[in-house]
């Protein structure tokens, strides 16, 4: 049991919160953050806690026998190498990394598994590569250094086995112009990277939404069943992941955002008002520091400028 002291600390240990979820027999859910009234990584503003910690994050893995396909590397190296212990204990000695998109917090840990093989998609690559600098110079702080680039690129789609379990990776310009999302089609189970977020979507790319929508439509013509966001509830996440409704809310909220320069009305709307008919639903579930989320897309689609 920790200390009163260290438990009143609103900073705690990189990675002394993770917990794992199991939402299916064969996948692994490593979540941190959601924890009232703490931080990872500093009091001031930076990606790891405002973008990441403070909003919850997984990372997953799927198992089979002793091959692991991890998707994301986690925020930090601590929860990386936590990753790998766990997997290690759980009698994992081949490992593989996909990447959903180049953002910090999907990235931060590579190092832990440089010796791997890490597979990202050619959009996914270039982005990297065009921030490096960036990310291990610390313009996006905490810095990721070293950055540890993907060594297998392929072009919008891949197939990989982890033992009997088809993995389809596929290409969707949602969130960010370079999304992967992986399919496990005969589970009905899709891996959404940041491509769907509960409550809503991060505007990364505001003057790209309308091509998000695109994206949006050709992913709700996939055959799935539940859907498990980087971003979520970790409530909903152990218990299986989101229902199809998870699309057209992630859909409605990128609609009426766009309306917003038209609308100045909806454009004032806090968050709860602006997506009420989706929490009603069901569909998403309210968590009060996207507040500043939506705040912040509102103010970016109007303005038309991205991070």
């Amino acid at each position: 049991m920790r200390h009163q002291a260290e438990t009143n600390r609103p900073i705690t240990t990189l990675g002394s919160t993770m917990r794992v979820l199991r939402p299916y027999a064969n996948v692994f859910a490593f979540y941190d953050g959601r924890v009232e009234g703490k931080r990872a990584y500093s009091v001031e503003k930076n990606w790891l806690d405002d973008g990441a910690y403070v909003l919850g994050i997984a990372t997953y893995a799927i198992v089979e026998g002793s091959e692991a396909l991890v998707y994301d590397t986690h925020i930090s190296l601590p929860h990386a190498r936590a990753i790998r212990e766990s997997l290690t204990t759980a009698g994992v000695t081949r490992f593989r990394v996909v990447l959903s998109h180049w953002h910090a917090d999907h990235v931060a840990g590579n190092e832990v598994f440089a010796d791997c093989e890490i597979i990202a998609n050619e959009l996914t690559a270039k982005a990297l590569t065009e921030h490096r600098q960036e990310f291990e110079e610390g313009g996006r702080n905490p810095a990721i250094k070293p950055l540890v680039m993907p060594n297998r690129i392929f072009d919008r789609e891949l197939t990989l086995r982890v033992g009997s379990t088809v993995v389809e990776l596929r290409h969707a310009d949602i969130h960010s112009h370079d999304g992967t999302v992986m399919l496990l089609a005969n589970d009905r189970v899709l891996f959404a990277g940041d491509t769907l977020e509960d409550p809503i979507t991060y505007v990364a790319e505001p003057d790209r939404l309308e091509a998000h929508l695109v994206d949006l439509e050709r992913m709700s013509g996939w055959d799935f069943d539940r859907i498990l966001p980087n971003h979520g509830a970790p409530e909903v996440i152990a218990s299986g992941g989101y229902d199809r409704r998870f699309i057209d809310s992630t859909r409605r909220y990128v609609e009426k955002l766009l309306r917003c320069k038209q609308e100045p009305q909806s454009a004032a709307q806090d968050l709860g008002s602006f997506v009420a008919a989706d929490l009603a639903s069901g569909a998403i579930r309210y968590f009060a520091p996207y507040e500043a989320v939506h705040r912040r897309n509102v103010e970016a689609v109007i303005a038309g400028s991205g991070r």
